[in-house]
């Protein structure tokens, strides 16, 4: 990994939900995330998994992988941490082993990873941070939602007996329509550190623009979830012309009320002097 990224980077995500759970509520009766105001939400962790999945799809290998998604025969993190023969050698060397995990997993050297594990012996375990260079916002929609819900069946009697049990009825919730915005930034002086590549940045970028593919579900039909529009934005230098949120709060997004073409976008002329891909559908 030679071609460390050397320029500020900074993005915008919009995707749409049409009849789906985007990111279910476990406190709430897994109801789609909402806040006091009803505009829906997505929570950062939930779309650094899917774009952890997409990584996987690309054949990067990844230190937090989903039960449901596993690539080798690791079920949990410290396995996984443990069968690397690399770090065993230096378990006791904090910057050695930060290097060899970032070295290892795209996900570690991209958004970091706290290695906490307890050892077996006085003063054997491992306590390493790692800060990573790219960051997330949780995805909020445009205006408030409408979410619907329906009583469902969610089994049928598996044991002999005249009723089914009580735990067979559920309820399921889905947006009806909602449009989501996220956004987030890479910073070169993290990426320095962990030796997170311009490479790899592109790899996020297809990540995000394939952020819904393979995530079917029956919370998130085929189709349901859609990318609408990748905004990417490289400064000129480490420290970039200006800062995210002037950037993030340049690109103004308006609805439309056609679900077709969902909303409208018009920029400040700040982004014109930045270096900027746009990848819509």
């Amino acid at each position: 990994m030679t071609n460390i990224l050397s320029n500020k980077i900074d993005f915008t995500v919009l995707f749409t939900v049409k009849d789906a759970n985007p990111n279910g509520d476990p406190l709430n009766g897994n109801r789609p995330r909402q806040d006091f105001n009803g505009f829906g939400e997505v929570s950062d962790v939930a779309i650094k998994r899917k774009i952890r999945n997409r990584l996987q799809d690309l054949e990067q290998s990844i230190f937090v992988q989903s039960q449901d998604n596993t690539r080798d025969h690791f079920n949990n993190l410290r396995d996984r941490a443990e069968g690397n023969e690399e770090l065993k050698s230096v378990k006791n060397d904090r910057k050695a082993f930060a290097i060899i995990a970032n070295k290892s997993w795209f996900d570690v050297r991209a958004f970091g990873q706290v290695f906490a594990f307890k050892g077996t012996g006085k003063d054997s375990g491992v306590s390493v941070g790692i800060r990573g260079p790219v960051s997330v916002q949780s995805a909020k929609t445009l205006e408030a939602i409408n979410i619907n819900s329906m009583q469902i069946t969610k089994s049928v009697n598996s044991e002999p007996g005249d009723k089914k049990g009580s735990d067979t009825m559920g309820m399921k919730h889905k947006v009806d329509f909602g449009v989501y915005k996220f956004s987030g930034s890479i910073n070169p002086q993290l990426a320095e550190k962990t030796g997170f590549t311009a490479e790899d940045a592109l790899l996020i970028k297809k990540s995000l623009e394939t952020l819904f593919d393979n995530d079917a579900s029956s919370a998130r039909p085929e189709g349901s979830m859609e990318v609408r529009a990748v905004y990417w934005w490289e400064h000129n230098s480490k420290l970039g012309q200006y800062s995210s949120a002037q950037v993030h709060r340049a690109l103004k997004v308006s609805l439309t009320g056609n679900q077709d073409e969902p909303f409208e976008v018009t920029k400040d002329e700040l982004l014109e002097n930045l270096n900027e891909f746009v990848y819509e559908v």
